[in-house]
Formats: structure tokens, sequence, C-alpha cells
């Protein structure tokens, strides 16, 4: 399994919203062309108005390099940083787990 947990500081209230939208579009294609991608999630974070996480399961590296080939999520990844201030992302490394085939 590949990993990706991805935590995004937006730059305000307004640009928070329309990164939620923007998650939203991208999710939905997601949902509806990748079947290597076990789960995509995004979170707002408690507490933290302006902090979105996602976190991203995929099946294998193949899996996730078809993903970011994918139109959709060059579109995302490109659209995404006129509403940011930071982004940090980590990868990791599967243990164990409940509900994700492993």
């Amino acid at each position: 399994m590949f990993c990706l947990m991805v935590r995004f500081t937006c730059k305000n209230e307004q640009a928070a919203t329309a990164f939620d939208e923007l998650v939203e579009r991208t999710a939905e294609q997601i949902k509806a062309h990748e079947h290597g991608t076990l789960v995509y999630t995004a979170h707002r974070v408690e507490g933290r108005p302006l902090e979105r996480i996602v976190y991203e399961l995929y099946r294998d590296q193949l899996a996730f390099e078809a993903h970011e080939s994918q139109d959709y999520v060059k579109e995302f990844l490109s659209a995404r940083e006129q509403y940011l201030s930071v982004t940090q992302a980590d990868r990791l490394e599967f243990v164990t787990g409940k509900g994700v085939g492993a």
C-alpha cells in the first residue's frame, strides 16, 4: 500500500471555502474513476478553521502514479496554490489496521 497525509493551511476563510469546493469536485472524480485509490478523505481540523487534512491510501505505488496522471488531479494541484499558505505532506508506511484489506 501507498499512503499520504497532507495538511493544508488556507490563506483565509474565503480561500478555505473555495479550497473545500475544489477538493469536493476532485474527490468526486476520484470516486468515479480510480479503482486503485482505496481511501481519499478530506477533513477540517477542529479548532483550526483554516486547516484541512487529506488522507490518501492507494493499492500500491502504481495506483498513486495513475492518480497523479489524471487531468483532474493535475488541475487540483495547480488550482490549489491560490488558496493555500502552507502545504505539508507526509508519506506514511502502513503497519496495521482495519478496513483496508490488510
